[in-house]
């Protein structure tokens, strides 16, 4: 009968019998073999720039973190500039906190274009005023003609002063041509007026002079035609705000068009020292002899 063979405990006699060489062999086979036990560090992660570190680092803050360090993690990955910076931020934009999803709308700009924008449109709907008016300026930071549409709506019928103006602002940031009627129409509106009696009797007064002066600086950049008719209208309106007159002339000498010259010819006479010198600059650029003296 066979017996299973057994392996005999070593013992001191065993031990002074095993050669130098021998026991550097076992030593090196115990450490390899508790080395297998600790846990090894990925390819990637071995392989991490210290910016992607970095990033890894804000990352977990934001998963794992307190509203006012999440809110600094994005941030900081805004601040980086960097694509995949602003991935990492990207979940942000879903965050319980509106702090936290504002601070996000900024951070994902260095984003390709559409990439940031499809991103940033959901956000536009957002219940906070100041979340809505952060993802409106980030839009037209990101500069893609997929918001104009969403931003129109929202220069039309948002019902926080803020919010539209941040659209109109954005609007000529991107300097898309379908924006020119929205922008036309904020410029010349009509809003109702705050308070319950006011409400119910359709009593109006004229559109916010931030958004007004934001729309006419987009039609500026824009350089439709289309947008002159409105230009000039606000440029002769006594009762329009003075930044809100001046941006409209500025706006008609980057245009360019003929048919603002009476307008502008009018607005150089002004007793307003600044908009008398904005509408001397566009004559020049449109009919250099009718803005010598008279």
């Amino acid at each position: 009968m066979n017996r299973i063979p057994t392996y005999p405990r070593i013992s001191r006699l065993h031990r002074r019998r095993i050669s130098a060489p021998r026991f550097a062999a076992l030593c090196l086979a115990l450490i390899i073999s508790a080395a297998a036990f600790v846990p090894i560090a990925t390819a990637a992660q071995q392989n991490l720039t210290p910016t992607g570190r970095e990033i890894e680092r804000e990352r977990s803050r934001l998963a794992n973190g307190s509203e006012e360090e999440r809110r600094d993690a994005v941030t900081r990955l805004g601040a980086m500039r960097r694509p995949d910076a602003s991935r990492a931020a990207a979940p942000a934009l879903g965050d319980a906190a509106p702090i936290v999803r504002a601070t996000a709308a900024r951070a994902v700009t260095s984003l390709a274009p559409d990439e940031a924008t499809r991103l940033l449109l959901p956000v536009l709907g957002d219940k906070q005023e100041f979340v809505r008016r952060e993802t409106a300026y980030a839009l037209g930071l990101a500069r893609s003609p997929l918001a104009v549409e969403a931003l129109m709506i929202a220069l039309a019928r948002d019902k926080e002063s803020a919010v539209r103006g941040a659209a109109a602002v954005a609007l000529g940031q991107i300097a898309d041509a379908r924006a020119v009627s929205v922008l036309s129409e904020a410029l010349g509106r009509r809003v109702a007026r705050s308070g319950f009696l006011n409400r119910i009797t359709f009593r109006k007064t004229e559109e916010n002079d931030f958004v007004r002066r934001a729309a006419a600086v987009s039609l500026g950049q824009i350089k439709s035609r289309d947008g002159v008719p409105a230009l000039v209208a606000a440029l002769t309106n006594e009762r329009a705000g003075d930044d809100v007159r001046r941006e409209s002339a500025r706006a008609l000498g980057l245009i360019g068009d003929p048919a603002a010259v009476p307008a502008l010819r009018e607005a150089s006479a002004s007793r307003d020292p600044y908009l008398s010198q904005i509408a001397l600059e566009a004559l020049r650029k449109l009919d250099p002899a009718a803005a010598r003296p008279a």
